[in-house]
């Protein structure tokens, strides 16, 4: 069985791997046999995160990189190529948020946080997709989405839309896709404090997200890993694509 997770000789790209949760899911492609690229505005960020990946035994890069540009996620992809041979896997989850109310939010904090949180993912697929749907490649794009695609939440309007554009472009791109070798999924995290929604988990905000969630807890960042290790594997999920896999303690399956 445990082949099946076995990512010996894979390559993984994790956009925003610096960052907690994204950070966890790329040491826990290493713990199952990845070599991994962290890619980072932040490199020394980014360069700490592949020191770990070090530490267990994996080759790991730190490459910094804007995930709005496609000229500069065409150099990281140029980098990984030249660096660690191939590329396997894609992660994408760059983010920001914000809690303005919604008739205060300005236009730069809109294309801001649509730039950050969508644009990243539809540049990133676009560049490491060109290269994983050439022939004798392929390989496994997760993108973040969020239990804000929908049913939108309250107080986060600009992030909510973002998020919902993130699952379309996975379920589109797996159905243009599956037949070059190429499975793109996305992974729908429930509630996980990290730095980007600390700021909006006020005492009314915890509470009624707790009230939401059966299993009336936060989530831990190591309780993505098993999500992320199952879809990138193309052993353990090789007839899976097009799916939005959640992991928010029952979140999305409570009404009243």
């Amino acid at each position: 069985m445990s082949d099946l997770f076995d990512l010996n000789g894979k390559v993984a790209a994790v956009i925003g791997g610096g960052g907690v949760l994204a950070g966890e899911m790329a040491l826990g492609l290493a713990k199952a046999g990845a070599d991994i690229a962290v890619l980072d505005f932040n490199l020394q960020a980014a360069e700490a995160r592949a020191a770990q990946v070090k530490e267990l035994g994996h080759r790991g890069i730190g490459v910094q990189v804007d995930a709005t540009s496609k000229a500069g996620l065409q150099s990281a992809l140029d980098q990984i190529l030249a660096q660690l041979g191939r590329i396997d896997i894609l992660i994408n989850a760059a983010g920001i948020n914000s809690g303005t109310p919604f008739l205060e939010i300005s236009e730069d904090e809109w294309h801001r946080i649509i730039d950050v949180d969508l644009k990243s993912v539809f540049l990133a697929c676009q560049v490491f997709g060109a290269h994983m749907t050439q022939p004798g490649n392929g390989g496994s794009i997760i993108n973040i989405s969020s239990a804000s695609s929908g049913p939108p939440l309250s107080k986060v309007f600009t992030y909510s839309v973002a998020k919902g554009g993130v699952n379309q472009i996975t379920q589109f791109l797996a159905r243009e896709w599956a037949t070059q070798g190429v499975r793109v999924n996305a992974i729908l995290p429930g509630f996980f404090p990290a730095e980007q929604n600390r700021k909006l988990l006020t005492d009314d905000r915890v509470a009624s997200i707790m009230r939401h969630t059966p299993m009336g807890r936060f989530g831990e960042a190591s309780e993505l890993v098993g999500a992320t290790v199952f879809l990138a594997s193309d052993k353990a999920s090789s007839f899976v694509t097009g799916t939005i896999l959640r992991v928010d303690g029952g979140y999305l399956a409570m009404t009243i």
